[in-house]
């Protein structure tokens, strides 16, 4: 597996893996997403919703729309971006709708993934563009920042509630 990755996927996806931490800092969920064309990073991304409070503000909603701005069009097939987390159905579905080349991503998301997952927006058959999508890099890294968060969001949870009933 470790053969398909590039050193530059490798120096990408920690970058994406700071931008998920830099997400955790802001008490989001630690996602960080990178848009790469030509070598050069031209979209970066983390989650967003909870300080914003819009849905829509996902990590890679966030980069594509910076690499659009940046490539001046919606168009990002030369592209490819990496993503800290298989991405939801709305982010696989902006990836095949900006016709980006490449998903590059390191954690599966077992329930909410849709790029092979739980289903598969990325390669659907039916669908006008389908994207190169390999999984697996720097995984453990992104489920250790994952499990983590979620473990520390649940021991907070139940201080509040431990709290609330007088233990």
């Amino acid at each position: 597996m470790a053969g398909q990755f590039s050193k530059e996927d490798i120096i990408f996806m920690r970058e994406a893996l700071s931008l998920a931490e830099k997400a955790q800092q802001f008490d989001e969920v630690p996602v960080g997403a990178i848009v790469v064309s030509e070598g050069r990073v031209i979209g970066r991304g983390f989650n967003q919703r909870e300080m914003a409070q819009n849905a829509l503000l996902h990590a890679e909603m966030i980069a594509l729309d910076e690499a659009c701005k940046n490539a001046g069009s919606w168009r990002l097939s030369d592209a490819t971006i990496y993503v800290t987390l298989e991405p939801c159905p709305m982010c696989a579905g902006a990836m095949v709708l900006a016709r980006v080349g490449r998903l590059v991503y390191a954690a599966d998301d077992p329930r909410s993934g849709a790029a092979g997952s739980v289903m598969d927006i990325c390669r659907h058959q039916k669908l006008n563009h389908r994207l190169d999508v390999i999984s697996g890099l720097l995984a453990d890294q992104s489920a250790v920042l994952l499990k983590n968060f979620f473990s520390n969001k649940r021991n907070k949870n139940n201080l509040l509630t431990n709290k609330k009933s007088g233990i």
